[in-house]
């Protein structure tokens, strides 16, 4: 047997395309796959019983208290942000939402509402929804679940291992039900928070840039309290004047700052190239290289193939005929690569993390982001090409930093942000 780990979003489609047999991942990313792909041969065997969990609708408290016919009467467009895109699409549908937009996210989408979104799509966390945001609806209740291809099941013997899970099941404690959301009381109003349409919105990043992040605006003089924040607070404080900040994922920065969500915002240059590569009249701009959080994204082949670089890539696929499958979280950076080094028939992979469990079986070349090679090295598998070299950027939104109400003082930000790089 064969077993491998991948990102959890990526298991259903690597068992729907018959790469792999059986898989374990929560029903959530199943049913997201399947609302947009409801012939996928995939089929639920067992449900394991643990990472139980619910999928809401949220709003953000402020007016009225959301309810389900309030916001289908609505004329304006319903933003819906969610990492479960299709999911939300399917919600908005089966309610009958008159205008509709949905923004795909990377995580953290709770924190949209209200400024950013009407509504978000998000996974019940342990330690509640939070403060700032109230359920409307329940979506989906989940745990952990054993599917399998359809292929696979009709043609392969699989009582073997069928047999062990069950044997482990049966000796489980079986686990409460996933928690229904409690949806409020809708004669009940919130406060509305006042807003400033001449507050610069600023974004800062969650996950390992967060560190670097918080050094530079210290050095700065920038005040930013509880960041990193032990409760996971997303609107963290500051003592710039008429400036709102919340932490969000870096991936998502770029096409935030493009829609108007923020003025503002600290991300890599990967992710800010893998943006403009897929919209070049994108009004995203890059202000300032903050030096900090800095990787190279190399290309990565497994050391079973006999290839020093990409040319010598080239040729291998183009004499056997073959099309280079290259797996990558850049789906724009390695399109964009290939082409650019003539690749061929080449098929790019989308990923969601975890991308060296890839190859050599399920792809054959990697765009990868790496600090120090280690893990690379460690997974069998060698750099053959660097494609370029990525740092922590402040970038801005051109409308914002032209409008001559913002303007001055995002420089003055840049200016502050600017003697932090050089008292490092």
């Amino acid at each position: 047997m064969l077993a491998k780990m991948f990102h959890e979003k990526d298991i259903p489609i690597q068992v729907a395309v018959g790469n792999y047999n059986l898989g374990i991942c929560g029903m959530d990313w199943v049913e997201e796959l399947m609302v947009k792909y409801p012939s996928s041969p995939l089929i639920e065997l067992r449900n394991l019983g643990y990472g139980t969990g619910t999928i809401v609708v949220v709003a953000g408290r402020a007016g009225e208290a959301p309810d389900i016919e309030r916001i289908r009467a609505k004329e304006e467009i319903i933003r819906i942000v969610s990492e479960y895109p299709n999911m939300a699409e399917s919600f908005a549908l089966k309610n009958r939402l008159r205008r509709f937009s949905i923004f795909s996210v990377w995580g953290a989408a709770e924190v949209y509402p209200p400024e950013s979104a009407e509504l978000a799509l998000v996974r019940q966390g342990e330690d509640s929804l939070g403060q700032e945001l109230v359920p409307v609806s329940d979506v989906l209740g989940f745990s952990a679940c054993l599917i399998a291809s359809k292929d696979s099941w009709e043609k392969e013997d699989l009582s073997e291992i069928l047999a062990s899970i069950d044997d482990a099941l049966r000796s489980m404690e079986k686990p409460p039900s996933p928690a229904a959301a409690k949806i409020p009381d809708t004669a009940a109003g919130y406060p509305v928070r006042e807003s400033d349409v001449n507050e610069i919105r600023l974004a800062l990043p969650d996950g390992h840039q967060q560190e670097p992040a918080a050094r530079l605006l210290r050095r700065a003089g920038i005040t930013v309290n509880d960041y990193p924040s032990e409760t996971d607070d997303r609107r963290p404080s500051t003592n710039l004047e008429r400036v709102a900040i919340k932490v969000i994922r870096p991936q998502d920065m770029p096409l935030q700052v493009a829609n108007g969500n923020f003025d503002l915002a600290v991300t890599g240059r990967d992710w800010v190239l893998e943006h403009l590569y897929q919209f070049p009249s994108s009004p995203v701009v890059e202000l300032l290289d903050l030096e900090s959080s800095r990787v190279k994204v190399v290309a990565v082949v497994s050391n079973e193939l006999a290839v020093d670089d990409i040319q010598g890539l080239r040729q291998l696929y183009a004499e056997g005929g073959e099309a280079v499958r290259v797996a990558s979280e850049y789906v724009s950076i390695a399109d964009r690569y290939s082409r650019d080094n003539h690749l061929g028939g080449y098929k790019v992979i989308p990923t969601w993390g975890a991308t060296e469990a890839f190859l050599p079986e399920d792809a054959d070349l990697l765009i990868e982001n790496t600090e120090t090679g280690g893990t690379i090295a460690r997974h069998n598998l060698r750099i053959i090409d660097t494609l370029f070299e990525s740092t922590a950027r402040l970038i801005g939104n051109k409308i914002s930093i032209s409008d001559p109400a913002k303007g001055d003082r995002i420089r003055s930000i840049m200016a502050k942000l600017r003697k932090g790089i050089e008292d490092s």
